[in-house]
């Protein structure tokens, strides 16, 4: 069954796609002290990767792994709340899901260093 709250189509629905999008910047922002701290990351090595990438393809590649981090942290704290509003109570599927979340971010993470310091260093 199609979800109620669609049926907007054209410059309409983008509009509402941009405000929905900005609220969940904002929520996750608010409410999710990993994504502070990975944008306050993302807000020390964006300049960082402008002044020490040498070509414009290694300034891109160094802020796309700086993007991915904050993508993948926001995918993974929708994912824990809805297992959160499915149910608050302690279950294996609900802990599988939540541990899978963290370990893309944590891989997420890891292909930060790697870029970076191949890119830097290598």
């Amino acid at each position: 069954m199609e979800s109620p709250f669609k049926g907007k189509t054209g410059l309409s629905r983008i509009w509402n796609a941009f405000h929905y999008s900005l609220a969940g910047l904002g929520a996750a922002y608010r409410l999710e002290d990993a994504f502070r701290q990975e944008v306050l990351l993302a807000l020390v090595m964006i300049p960082l990767a402008v002044v020490l990438g040498d070509t414009g393809l290694e300034r891109a590649l160094l802020i796309a792994c700086v993007l991915l981090v904050l993508i993948v942290e926001l995918l993974n704290s929708a994912v824990e709340a809805v297992v959160d509003r499915v149910s608050l109570e302690r279950h294996a599927l609900a802990k599988r899901a939540k541990d899978i979340g963290s370990a893309a971010v944590l891989v997420t993470l890891v292909n930060l260093a790697v870029v970076w310091l191949l890119v830097l260093f290598g």
